[in-house]
């Protein structure tokens, strides 16, 4: 922890990964961090994507890795292999919005695969190595979600409730080793897995209003809590829930989406 306080968000010299890298919050992530001096790689299943967030980041210490976070020996590799790990972020999350009544079994093992097995791997292998070095921030992305739900979000909301619990396990955990884990809920952002909410014009406005802000987030507005997050900002924060939502969680309401 810095006594000078104008150092609390300088990451010079530190090294974070950043899961999802590749597209919406992770790619606005990663290139925030790196903003900050963090050396930052680049993890995504889909590497070309990874790799150009990489060379856009605007420093050269960025890179690149394929990452399936639902891989564990993939997921262990990466993480395992990296020269060393100060900050884990991870982002991906898949949703199939449909009423639980609806459900397949395939479409749960597939969201619930991705979004909670997906956080423990990479909670469990960043936990192992952080454990062991004495130090280390991990800042998952959970959602609004995670605390309300609507019509035919069941499933998502279960992971993203279940991935919150898993920060709030290993900060208890790992909290006598030096390890801080918390997790984010941002509310509506405009990112690849919203985009067919963007298509509809009902929907997009209703979500929009819905906040006390009156609109959508952009993937660039999650990066000052991860920043924080990650920080000596955040020395003394951990197990938590930072809520980035403009104000949709403070407010009664509901919209019923066309299912």
């Amino acid at each position: 922890m810095t006594s000078d306080y104008r150092k609390l968000f300088d990451l010079s010299g530190r090294r974070a990964l950043v899961i999802g890298a590749g597209s919406g919050i992770g790619e606005a992530v990663a290139q925030g961090l790196a903003a900050f001096g963090a050396q930052v790689t680049c993890a995504d299943v889909n590497v070309e994507a990874a790799e150009r967030v990489a060379r856009g980041g605007g420093t050269d210490t960025s890179r690149a890795v394929k990452l399936d976070i639902t891989d564990a020996a993939e997921v262990e590799g990466v993480i395992g292999g990296l020269e060393g790990l100060d900050i884990l972020v991870s982002t991906p999350a898949i949703n199939v919005r449909k009423p639980l009544l609806d459900y397949t079994e395939a479409e749960f093992e597939r969201v619930v695969t991705l979004n909670l097995k997906g956080s423990f791997l990479a909670l469990r292998a960043a936990g192992q190595r952080m454990a062991a070095q004495g130090r280390g921030s991990i800042v998952m992305f959970s959602s609004i979600r995670s605390q309300v739900v609507e019509p035919g979000q069941g499933i998502y909301a279960a992971t993203k409730a279940g991935t919150l619990q898993l920060v709030k396990a290993l900060a208890s955990e790992l909290g006598p080793q030096g390890v801080r884990a918390n997790a984010i809920a941002p509310g509506v952002v405009e990112t690849p897995l919203t985009a067919p909410i963007k298509d509809n014009p009902e929907w997009y406005r209703a979500y929009a209003e819905k906040g006390a802000l009156g609109r959508w987030a952009t993937p660039g507005e999650m990066v000052g809590a991860a920043v924080f997050l990650a920080s000596d900002a955040a020395s003394y924060v951990t197990g938590t829930l930072l809520v980035v939502d403009g104000g949709w969680t403070a407010q009664d309401g509901r919209f019923t989406p066309p299912l």
